[in-house]
């Protein structure tokens, strides 16, 4: 029987994959647990839609993903923080801070989990901080650490 799988089952594939397993384990073990569904014409049709939606969808999402890469590449933040004598820093500006500033500044929304910092700054300067937006689009931000007024 072929049957076109609603969920990744380990030993048998990837949702959207349409594969063919023996007719006892599609009717009691694949189909009551609404792990896939019989390959019908009609089945077959509406698998090859979502496909179809969601490829233009991730097409969309890639697009806007790269205009706001190239958008964050021409920009920069500013970031206070706090420095003692001889311009040692208190603490260390993460991502969290980082997308603070870009919001507040920019008005630009970027979750501090798309913000890859190696090590966190802790000194005053100037610094490229790479942000991944998208698995096929990363960018560039310059980061300006300043002491604290």
């Amino acid at each position: 029987m072929k049957v076109i799988l609603l969920q990744d089952v380990k030993t048998l594939g990837k949702k959207g994959d349409t594969v063919e397993i023996n007719d006892g384990y599609a009717r009691n073990f694949i189909l009551p647990k609404k792990l896939g569904v019989e390959a019908t014409g009609a089945n077959v049709n509406d698998l090859k839609l979502q496909k179809a939606n969601q490829a233009k969808i991730e097409k969309e999402q890639y697009e806007a993903a790269k205009a706001l890469g190239e958008k964050i590449d021409t920009i920069s933040v500013t970031v206070p923080i706090k420095v003692g004598e001889g311009g040692r820093a208190f603490g260390a500006v993460t991502g969290k801070e980082i997308a603070k500033a870009l919001s507040d500044q920019h008005s630009i929304d970027v979750d501090k989990k798309k913000i890859s910092l190696s090590d966190s700054i802790k000194s005053v300067g100037e610094f490229d901080v790479p942000i991944k937006l998208h698995p096929k689009v990363s960018c560039a931000l310059k980061v300006h650490v300043e002491p604290e007024k």
